[in-house]
């Protein structure tokens, strides 16, 4: 199952579930997607937040509320530098518990959601088609620009 974030002409947002890209793009060109607001059949995918399963119990975000205090190195910090600090942590988490495969992530990737090898968690570099490719098969991947200095 895949999610996309949608956009009817009129601008209302929602999203839709689909067994893969190519289902989407079926029932999208038969028009029996609608807007569940309006019931336009003008849809469009547009971009959306990218999750990381990255085998950590707890999602990974901005501390809400008093959660803040309870971290020593959070605590009085503005919600930038929040947001700098817990980026940093979850690099960290990308690279220690993610395997590099390099330039052999799409087709690790494919390999992978097809059951041809041992699913893992894996990184490593795409260009922007092959990425594009991935995603309209309904492999499930993000861009992650990392900072200079921490790529391995």
């Amino acid at each position: 199952m895949i999610v996309f974030d949608l956009k009817c002409g009129a601008g209302h947002r929602f999203e839709g579930w689909f067994a893969s890209a190519e289902d989407f793009g079926v029932q999208r060109e038969e028009g029996l997607i609608g807007c569940p607001k309006c019931g336009s059949a003008s849809i469009d995918r547009i971009p959306s937040a990218t999750r990381i399963n990255s085998g950590v119990a707890a999602p990974v975000g901005l501390p809400v509320g008093g959660e803040a205090t309870r971290d020593p190195e959070l605590a009085g910090k503005d919600p930038f530098a929040m947001a700098q600090i817990l980026y940093s942590r979850l690099v960290d988490e990308i690279l220690t518990k993610t395997e590099d495969v390099g330039k052999a992530f799409p087709a690790e990737a494919r390999r992978i959601y097809y059951d041809e090898a041992p699913a893992r968690p894996i990184r490593g570099q795409a260009s922007q088609e092959e990425h594009d490719a991935l995603v309209d098969e309904g492999i499930p991947v993000a861009r992650l620009p990392l900072p200079s200095g921490r790529a391995s």
